[in-house]
């Protein structure tokens, strides 16, 4: 089965960097089960998760850093233009 979703998080800030900088994180998984368990982790761990389906899986989501909490309590709809039978 292939990797359909991602979940990408910032990292920890380490040390003192003359630059500032976001260095970012990403790991990608089976199912939305896994993501979901996985940015669970890292969201409690305090850090700003994003995640949704790699292209070409349709339909395509995209769950922002603000909407991480509703999708991980399952109440973050599915866009309305799914195709019926692409979930």
């Amino acid at each position: 089965m292939p990797h359909v979703w991602y979940v990408s998080f910032e990292t920890h800030k380490r040390g003192l960097l003359p630059k500032r900088r976001n260095a970012r994180v990403t790991r990608t998984f089976e199912t939305e089960t896994e993501a979901k368990d996985f940015a669970r982790a890292k969201f409690d761990e305090g850090l700003v998760v994003f995640a949704g389906t790699l292209n070409p899986h349709l339909p395509k989501r995209l769950i922002p850093s603000g909407s991480i909490p509703l999708w991980l309590e399952g109440a973050l709809q599915e866009p309305n233009d799914a195709r019926d039978g692409e979930k």
